[in-house]
């Protein structure tokens, strides 16, 4: 943009700082013990004044308390979000970013707090407004401006009982992440390709090896514990010497999910990713690919390859045994 473009540009969406996105949304629910308990059983929580009735009343706490990183999930809109999204004042304000090419998203921190425990019963309002923007920022995903929404939770007597700030970057894709950059040969749009993998300096080794066709599991040298992801010290002993061990990519199936929304350019859908059980021990995260999802169970065998997925990319991919 011309600089008197982006003048224009952003005295539009400063128009949006200040403004609440909608009318105070209640939670679809009242806090409650089931909505609790499944929380705490997803997250291995087990304090038990989340779930144990009997101990809470005799605690600190004089009975069942949510955790209070719940907060958020009593006025979570749930499904209908990746489906018939409601178009409020923070989807109005993205729409205008992308119409002007900064089509990525990124969120970057959020930051909460909580001014009193939650109890069965509690009735949960959030109120949320465009806080901030900030100035062009050039980052490594892109030149863009990063956007914090403050949302003030309140219960059914309107006393607060939260606050959370959410900040994500808004972005136009740099050349070698666009999702349709052009074509050296004919001008037409390249094919997308996935987000490159994170290589840092514990992990590069590990990527390196799958390019080369290979799944690498680190292996402790002094106790031999095998662990995934790779890390620089081992949990059992905290040895940091290593060495690994090549898996032979057969293990089954101990979770997966079906990705939905957003879809993303650069990679198929189906998109299945599972948590596979290798033979060697550790878990894996990866694609599931070759099946149809309705044919997918728990505890199914299934055996890995190294592919390419993209012109970039090699992954370890699952099919069913």
């Amino acid at each position: 943009m011309t600089p008197e473009e982006t003048k224009a540009f952003e005295e539009k969406i400063r128009a949006y700082v200040g403004r609440e996105l909608g009318a105070p949304k209640r939670g679809k629910d009242d806090v409650n013990a089931a909505m609790i308990r499944h929380w705490a059983e997803v997250l291995g929580d087990e304090n038990p004044v989340y779930t144990d009735a009997d101990y809470a009343a005799k605690s600190s706490k004089g009975g069942i308390v949510a955790p209070a990183h719940m907060l958020q999930i009593w006025s979570m809109e749930g499904y209908p979000m990746c489906q018939k999204p409601a178009q409020d004042l923070q989807r109005e304000l993205h729409n205008v970013f992308d119409a002007h090419g900064f089509t990525g998203v990124l969120g970057t921190n959020t930051n909460s707090e909580y001014f009193r425990d939650l109890r069965l019963g509690d009735q949960v309002y959030a109120h949320t407004i465009i806080s901030s923007i900030s100035e062009q920022k050039a980052t490594q995903r892109g030149i863009g401006y990063f956007i914090e929404t403050l949302t003030t939770f309140t219960d059914q007597n309107k006393e607060e009982v939260g606050r959370q700030v959410f900040r994500c970057l808004k972005f136009i894709p740099n050349a070698d992440q666009a999702p349709a950059a052009a074509s050296e040969a004919d001008g037409a749009p390249a094919t997308p390709t996935r987000l490159a993998s994170p290589r840092g300096h514990d992990n590069a080794w590990w990527w390196e090896a799958v390019d080369n066709g290979k799944v690498l599991i680190q292996r402790c040298k002094s106790c031999q514990t095998l662990r995934h992801p790779p890390r620089p010290m081992c949990g059992e002993c905290q040895s940091t010497e290593w060495d690994s061990i090549e898996s032979k990519l057969e293990g089954e199936i101990i979770s997966f999910t079906q990705m939905h929304y957003p879809k993303f350019p650069g990679y198929p859908y189906p998109l299945i990713c599972a948590v596979i059980k290798l033979g060697e021990g550790t878990n894996l995260v990866a694609n599931l690919v070759g099946c149809e999802p309705a044919a997918i169970k728990i505890g199914m065998k299934v055996k890995g390859k190294v592919e390419k997925v993209d012109e970039k990319t090699w992954l370890p991919q699952f099919y069913l045994a």
